[in-house]
């Protein structure tokens, strides 16, 4: 197994369990503990772990490229919904939008309007959401379920063939040179797929993943229209990013 599969396994298990040994590792990845313990050390350089007494906890454990098989994260909920509602704006009766999954974007399938939509994703809270909603048309690519989404090399394939007007895409963190990221390589093309297929692309991102990456980078900063977020970023940082040529809406405190 290559490092860089080592280091998204490690990853997977951390968001799964919040906190793991050196000796489960290396049990799991049929490798040494020296290795295991390089491995923590290049990836605590890089912001994504702590290193304890033995083993690893999440460095951020509310930045989940996917949700945690314990559920619907409930973590920055004032944020999420300040970006949600700032979201909302973006949305016009009629539109085809996809909504990635995760927690933000599922805030703002909580407070879409009664208009008619269509809404494409693979998100399964989403699609208990919006399910009872009778004016949104529900496109659902498929797949295999893997926590919370649908995944598939099939749906990939459909939803590049899809016309979507607006997409709005969550991210584990937000880098001016390494873009959008996430921990789970495997949802890498699905999201890219969506941003490909979109004529408007919107990353939904909070302020605390402002500055940093993770494993997996399926967009640029450039393919965003815009990277909506609360208001918790600061001034400075804002000003900053946007120096970098990303455009922010950024919620008004």
């Amino acid at each position: 197994m290559s490092a860089i599969k080592r280091h998204e396994k490690i990853m997977e298990l951390l968001i799964a369990n919040q906190e793991i040994t050196v000796g489960e590792l290396s049990d799991t990845l049929s490798v040494t503990g020296k290795t295991i313990r390089e491995d923590l050390a290049r990836l605590e350089e890089m912001g994504l772990l702590m290193r304890v007494h033995g083993g690893a906890v999440l460095a951020q454990n509310d930045q989940y490229g996917i949700l945690s098989g314990q559920g619907i994260n409930t973590k920055h909920m004032p944020e999420k919904g300040e970006i949600a509602e700032r979201a909302l704006s973006y949305i016009q009766p009629n539109d085809i939008i996809a909504l990635d999954g995760g927690s933000t974007t599922l805030e703002i399938a909580r407070r879409l309007p009664a208009i008619p939509l269509t809404v494409v994703t693979n998100d399964l809270f989403i699609l208990s959401e919006l399910a009872r909603r009778e004016q949104v048309r529900l496109v659902v690519p498929g797949g295999e379920r893997n926590r919370n989404m649908l995944i598939s090399s099939q749906a990939i394939e459909y939803v590049r063939g899809l016309n979507i007007h607006k997409a709005f895409v969550s991210s584990t963190a937000l880098h001016s040179e390494f873009g959008l990221s996430i921990y789970t390589g495997d949802l890498v093309p699905f999201k890219k797929a969506l941003v490909a297929a979109a004529q408007h692309v919107y990353g939904v991102v909070d302020h605390q993943k402002f500055g940093q990456f993770a494993l997996w980078t399926f967009a640029s900063c450039s393919e965003m229209d815009m990277v909506i977020t609360d208001s918790g970023l600061s001034d400075e940082q804002a000003e900053q990013f946007r120096q970098a040529g990303v455009p922010l809406d950024v919620a008004r405190r």
